[in-house]
């Protein structure tokens, strides 16, 4: 059964802890219930997107350095 992961505000998303950093997860990474997936950044203020349920990241919705908004789906979890 799928799941998604949806954006708790606007912003943008960033797939990354910072520019020279790996990814936080990618497509086929299984995740944890919990786990972090991306970051949403506000007037510099950023706020961790997590899964709320466990199993393995199928999909992004949204690209890294994409605008989102609040209800947007971000990524599908499997």
């Amino acid at each position: 059964m799928s799941s998604q992961i949806t954006a708790p505000l606007p912003g943008i998303f960033y797939r990354r802890p910072g520019p020279d950093k790996d990814p936080f997860v990618e497509v086929g990474d299984t995740v944890e219930e919990g786990q972090t997936i991306g970051l949403i950044e506000i007037m510099k203020q950023f706020t961790e997107v997590r899964s709320e349920a466990a199993g393995v990241l199928t999909a992004f919705q949204i690209d890294d350095l994409g605008m989102v908004g609040p209800g947007d789906v971000i990524a599908t979890i499997d």
